[in-house]
């Protein structure tokens, strides 16, 4: 006798909904009308992960947590810091991942091990912003490293740290010109491990009105997603996940979410 299995069912008939809302060109067009008007508002400022501000959409945020707890990473590493909220958001995720092994191994959890790690790197880590990161409960699992991240000596040490660690996911959020995020791939793009990914965020740049960015180096033509583009020429090991972008509607890196092969 047959029996239905609900969550299977569930599950399929989000599958469907996702697919057919993102075939759905009047809410494409709402939702690139509701990004623009939100972002002159500077809607990404406005949240914060475990009490720091993360300059971030929540539902990046949640696509990230749900990559996360899919890929069950050792190390994150991070460039673009800011107040540090991703960061802290980064280790949240990664205290999770360690608390629920612990519960699964019948074992008390440090929460002073070593265990799983987050690596940050930003051209300016202001003394203020480091402070309060360096005071946070999840400090013990961040450590941050200053200069470019395109730096080959900078490259170096950050490879040297995340040696030993297995299973590797990486988030590209520091500058944002195609040269500067080029370079960044091809630093940081070869550390990711099969089945993880390398996020490359603010893509949606490529997709905004030119006169957004009057005062910036970036533009439409001279964006991460331009960058992604060329990288992904040379390198079929990576693709893109176009599933997260039909699911979320709203986000900052349409065609950004890399999956290693």
């Amino acid at each position: 006798m047959h029996s239905s299995n609900p969550v299977k069912e569930f599950q399929q008939r989000n599958q469907e909904f996702i697919e057919k809302s993102s075939q759905d060109e009047e809410l494409q067009q709402l939702a690139q009308q509701w990004f623009l008007r939100a972002n002159s508002y500077e809607y990404s400022y406005h949240f914060t992960a475990c009490g720091r501000p993360i300059i971030q959409y929540p539902q990046d945020m949640v696509a990230f947590a749900e990559l996360v707890w899919q890929i069950k990473p050792d190390l994150i590493i991070e460039t673009g810091i800011a107040h540090g909220g991703s960061l802290i958001l980064s280790a949240s995720q990664l205290a999770l991942l360690d608390y629920v092994d612990a519960v699964n191994n019948g074992t008390v959890l440090d929460p002073k091990a070593k265990g799983r790690k987050v690596i940050g790197i930003d051209i300016d880590i202001r003394a203020h912003n480091r402070a309060a990161i360096e005071a946070h409960p999840l400090a013990h699992k961040i450590e941050m490293f200053q200069g470019s991240s395109i730096d080959p000596q900078l490259i170096d040490a950050v490879k040297k740290a995340a040696k030993g660690y297995n299973k590797i996911l990486v988030c590209l959020d520091s500058n944002h010109t195609h040269e500067h995020v080029l370079a960044e791939l091809a630093a940081y793009a070869p550390l990711v491990s099969t089945g993880s990914y390398c996020i490359v965020y603010d893509t949606v740049i490529e997709d905004m009105p030119a006169e957004m960015f009057n005062n910036r180096p970036w533009k439409p033509g001279n964006s991460p997603k331009t960058a992604v583009w060329s990288y992904l020429k040379q390198h079929p090991e990576f693709e893109v996940d176009l599933s997260i972008d039909k699911k979320l509607q709203v986000t900052v890196a349409p065609h950004g979410f890399l999956r290693r092969l």
